[in-house]
């Protein structure tokens, strides 16, 4: 076991104890720098659902994005202003110095539930920290959102549904980012 200071768990900063757990949880993204990015969903039987159309970018960002029931419009501002700003992209001396905005990229944003999987019992993993549908899909777009208004394309996976995402990493260059960050 973990101790930190004070002999306590590191687990006692949550306020997680015994059984269970209370901690806080944040909305959370996985970026990955990609030269090219798509998304497809697929109906029930297993086919290319007819009734959407493929999701295609260019350079720029993979999202696979996460929601909690906690997750409100500080969190969506505070997270879009991160990504549009992040700088990942290389300038002219190689150096990662330029942002989505700089080289005018593109951005696939996929709805992520499973990243708050929590696996610390059994084998199953239990999703009770993701956010709840109906919260997480207004979120997501109001999220989407938040990138359009800085001046990049996005597109976008359909929120619940089974989809195959492909994608080509550059660099690889994969970020996780926490709103918990912020605090």
């Amino acid at each position: 076991m973990v101790f930190l200071g004070g002999g306590m768990p590191w687990y006692a900063q949550f306020g997680c104890g015994g059984g269970g757990c209370d901690r806080i949880r944040y909305m959370k993204v996985v970026l990955q720098r990609v030269s090219q990015a798509s998304v497809d969903v697929v109906n029930e039987l297993g086919d290319l659902d007819p009734t959407f159309d493929l999701q295609q970018i260019g350079p720029g960002f993979l999202l696979l994005v996460g929601v909690t029931d906690e997750d409100g419009d500080d969190e969506i501002a505070w997270l879009a202003h991160k990504i549009l700003r992040l700088r990942v992209f290389e300038d002219e001396q190689g150096k990662m110095n330029r942002s989505i905005q700089d080289i005018g990229g593109e951005i696939l944003s996929v709805s992520q539930f499973t990243l708050f999987a929590d696996v610390r019992k059994g084998n199953r993993p239990s999703f009770v920290g993701a956010g709840k549908p109906e919260h997480a899909d207004i979120m997501w777009i109001k999220f989407n959102e938040a990138l359009r208004s800085g001046g990049v394309a996005v597109r976008e996976g359909r929120f619940g549904a089974h989809m195959r995402v492909g994608l080509v990493n550059d660099g690889p260059v994969t970020i996780v980012i926490d709103t918990a960050d912020r605090h």
